[in-house]
């Protein structure tokens, strides 16, 4: 086992580490910007390194200064977390050239899972159920057509190194397919520098349900059941929740064994998820993210495990604990992201927190890492709090949301906790009838 792991993250995730390792007995080391010298990991790390001024490219994602960081401490492993490094094939590989352990998968399933068109057909070939579409980039407009055709309209065009819902188009003809081919691959370009661009058949109604996979990269895997994360703006998730509503235990078993085979052909190792739209009782791939999830809780809650606890073991060497025949669902589990930003046009927010109290009480997790006179930097991401509830069943989990959510005080800056109070308030979010394209109505109907 490790004696000491350092941290390449911030915020709530690197706590999440700390506490960990914590548990494990294992030293932590915490890293840090300039704006971040007062955070609540550089706190409860057992000891803390500044990397950098505030820009991530300088701090949080500068590979020297991580490397250096782990020389100057005697660290042997690195937890990359989610977001910046956790899915980078190249920072890998410089950690391991270095002697270090990433506590993650290898740089090559991180490279292939990475591309999405070299991904879906990975999948196909091991035997996950894909979205009809093109077999690779599609090059000019007259591909784009004739694929349009091939597998009728609506359709979406997609960057093939896309994230974060940029380069990506709907047509919804083909009178619509030039506009949206041209802005689809001018959009890759500005983001990502690449603007190859590759189509799908557009699901109308679908629902966004994940399945969390598990490997110890010797050949066996398992399955962790299912999270919706349908509740989404602009391509980000807003609330998740496990088990899914829509999702039988019959299905559920299906996609899973899928899902856990296919991992474990290809010896992955660590935790993983396997995105999918969901639509009449039929799952079509979308990608992997080789990382943990930002919604991992849930599926800590209903299955009372501890995900990173397990890949610091098996980073280590050591045999994964899970086994499937012992991965029993117990109960209900919704995540919901606060963000500091400002209704209704969703501003970052950020400031001083001038008075902060966290909810409790039974069923009740908050993973956050503010506190009171902490200022929230204007330079990152603008998530400061994953509220987490677990019940016996749906309904309990709701009313307990609500309860927790009426706890919960974040004084100084604005924050989304009236989203989720109007939400809550939803007929449909009561049912769980939504689907991915259900919260940007309701915003506009009700925010816009």
């Amino acid at each position: 086992m490790f004696d000491k792991i350092l941290i390449a993250n911030r915020g709530e995730i690197a706590l999440r580490v700390i506490r960990a390792c914590r548990e494990m007995g294992i030293q932590s080391v915490a890293v840090h910007s300039t704006a971040d010298s007062d955070a609540m990991h550089v706190r409860m790390a057992d000891e803390a390194v500044c990397i950098g001024p505030p820009s991530s490219a300088q701090s949080y994602l500068n590979f020297p200064a991580i490397i250096s960081a782990c020389e100057i401490t005697g660290a042997q492993a690195i937890h990359p977390g989610y977001g910046f490094l956790s899915e980078n094939a190249s920072f890998v590989q410089v950690v391991e050239d270095h002697g270090l352990t990433f506590i993650g998968p290898t740089a090559e399933h991180i490279r292939v899972m990475g591309d999405k068109i070299t991904a879906k057909d990975t999948m196909k070939a091991l035997g996950v159920p894909c979205v009809p579409g093109s077999d690779g980039g599609v090059p000019t407009l007259d591909d784009a057509r004739r694929i349009g055709e091939e597998i009728g309209y609506p359709v979406i065009i997609k960057a093939t190194a896309g994230g974060g819902g940029r380069g990506m188009k709907v047509a919804q003809t083909a009178a619509d397919m030039e506009k949206a081919f041209h802005s689809a691959r001018a959009e890759a370009k500005a983001a990502f520098g690449n603007d190859e661009v590759y189509i799908e058949k557009y699901l109308t109604t679908p629902r966004h349900v994940e399945i969390q996979v598990f490997g110890d990269g010797k050949g066996r895997a398992v399955h962790l059941g299912e999270r919706d994360c349908s509740l989404q703006r602009r391509h980000q998730k807003v609330l998740e929740e496990a088990p899914g509503p829509a999702i039988t235990p019959e299905l559920r078993a299906r996609i899973g064994k899928v899902c856990a085979d296919a991992v474990a052909q290809i010896n992955y190792i660590g935790a993983g998820t396997i995105e999918f739209l969901f639509e009449n009782d039929e799952f079509y791939f979308i990608e992997m993210n080789t990382r943990l999830q930002v919604e991992h809780p849930v599926t800590e809650a209903i299955f009372n495990v501890d995900l990173v606890r397990e890949q610091i073991n098996v980073a280590a060497g050591l045999p994964m604990t899970l086994e499937q025949d012992n991965l029993k669902i117990n109960g209900h589990s919704i995540e919901v992201r606060i963000n500091a930003e400002k209704l209704p046009n969703f501003q970052p927010s950020p400031g001083t927190i001038s008075q902060y109290h966290a909810p409790g009480g039974l069923g009740v997790r908050m993973d956050s890492a503010l506190y009171q006179g902490y200022r929230i930097p204007p330079y990152y991401d603008s998530l400061i709090a994953k509220l987490i509830v677990h019940g016996a069943d749906r309904p309990e989990a709701l009313a307990r949301l609500s309860r927790a959510l009426g706890e919960l005080i974040v004084d100084g800056v604005e924050t989304t906790v009236p989203l989720f109070d109007a939400l809550l308030a939803e007929e449909d979010i009561q049912a769980g009838t939504y689907n991915i394209h259900w919260l940007e109505h309701w915003l506009e109907t009700n925010l816009g």
